[in-house]
């Protein structure tokens, strides 16, 4: 028997095929996720943490490479190594003419961030890797008082739960040939930053009295969130603009309906709008009409053929065979055409946990994304509920007209933005 160690290398997973060709200066198809501490970081022990996590996380180590037919990963010899922030946020990590690692750990101050290109994982795989990491970070850091009883973290899959392509799992060829029809959409015709800058604000409320208004109105909070993000949006249309709906993409985890504990994407999105040349424009019709559409896209079976319709692409026999810079064109053509289906897009990744001892040091959770269109994500941690925008435009009327709309409901927001400098 041979004692050569071939290259390990796999598939990208199917949501993560239309990434590679899409990626841009301006939409790095990068996010962030972030812990802030109530102490500033050490950054000797942050990286003493991360060498620990990657043992969790092994196929994180892996770069990006180009075959004949498809894009893969191989794992890497290339060590992760922390990183004091010092550049804008989410700048690109995929480079075709450099072997990089797909993410990167940054901190500043009292705050622990990750970022990930969307092609190694989504949402909730990075928010493991995240917690996982500030989980032994804060068991080193704290080491007198969890030597004799180390808490326990909530997520032990195994190696090949972590690597599972849940995609693939639950694929099942879907009957007839269905397609994913969808509306041309409003779309903000604003200025962008120059230079490719992102700017990022930043609303920390409370959890509780944000609850208690979405229950008060029969809604959960995702559904709230996107009535209001709704109505912000319209109050910057024209009236030529409301001929077309305002469109709202929620990526959902899957992982929510069918089992799984894979630390790669595993996701889809729904679609929730609303069409203000038609409809009441009060809050409370949005809402009633953004609740139906939950209930009407949140169902398993429904989430299955959207599943299915997208992975039926992968498995075409055709297109299999089509050499990368025709699929690059193809995936090219297709991101541009639903670029024109959506207003802008929110994700709402609900409530971060850790272990009940560890609470103390921690403050809060959050995270952002670089997007080409408007984009809102949410977490939660203890009573602090952040959601964060991220946007490509110079002005931020549709943010400005969000929270006021919560102060309007008594739910006041504490607003942190990063600052952008700009000429003229």
């Amino acid at each position: 028997m041979s004692n050569r160690v071939l290259p390990r290398w796999r598939r990208l997973d199917n949501a993560a095929k239309i990434f590679p060709s899409n990626s841009s200066l301006r939409d790095s198809k990068v996010f962030r996720f972030t812990c802030e501490l109530k102490d500033y970081v050490d950054d000797v022990i942050l990286q003493s943490s991360l060498d620990k996590t990657m043992e969790q996380f092994p196929f994180y180590q892996s770069v990006m490479k180009r075959g004949l037919f498809w894009y893969y990963l191989e794992e890497s010899n290339i060590r992760p190594v922390v990183e004091k922030e010092s550049r804008p946020p989410c700048m690109p990590l995929y480079d075709e003419n450099r072997e990089k690692l797909l993410f990167r750990v940054l901190y500043y101050n009292k705050r622990i961030s990750v970022e990930m290109y969307h092609t190694l994982t989504d949402g909730t795989g990075a928010l493991q890797f995240l917690r996982t990491l500030v989980y032994y970070y804060l068991l080193e850091r704290y080491k007198e008082e969890f030597a004799s009883n180390p808490p326990l973290l909530d997520y032990n899959a195994s190696w090949f739960q972590k690597q599972d392509d849940s995609f693939q799992k639950y694929y099942e060829k879907p009957a007839g040939t269905k397609t994913l029809k969808r509306k041309k959409a409003f779309r903000l015709k604003k200025e962008f930053l120059p230079d490719n800058h992102l700017a990022i604000i930043e609303g920390k409320l409370s959890l509780k009295a944000l609850l208690e208004r979405s229950r008060s109105m029969g809604m959960t909070i995702t559904e709230l969130l996107t009535a209001l993000f709704i109505k912000a949006i319209y109050q910057e249309m024209s009236l030529r603009d409301r001929k077309k709906p305002v469109v709202i993409t929620i990526p959902v985890n899957l992982r929510n309906y069918f089992p799984s504990e894979t630390a790669r994407n595993f996701f889809t999105v729904i679609n929730a709008g609303y069409d203000f040349s038609c409809q009441d424009d009060s809050i409370e019709a949005v809402a009633a009409h953004i609740r139906q559409v939950f209930k009407e896209e949140l169902k398993k079976e429904k989430l299955r053929e959207q599943m299915n319709i997208w992975s039926a692409l992968e498995h075409n026999p055709f297109i299999r065979l089509l050499p990368l810079f025709i699929k690059d064109a193809i995936l090219q053509a297709a991101s541009f055409g639903m670029r024109g289906k959506a207003t802008a897009s929110f994700s709402n990744v609900g409530r971060v946990a850790m272990p009940e001892e560890m609470e103390k040091y921690i403050s809060l959770f959050d995270a952002f994304t670089s997007p080409n269109i408007l984009q809102a994500c949410s977490c939660s941690f203890g009573d602090n509920y952040v959601i964060s925008f991220a946007s490509p435009f110079l002005d931020h009327d549709v943010e400005c007209n969000f929270f006021r709309s919560l102060s309007l409901m008594g739910i006041e927001a504490e607003i942190i933005t990063n600052k952008i400098e700009t000429e003229g």
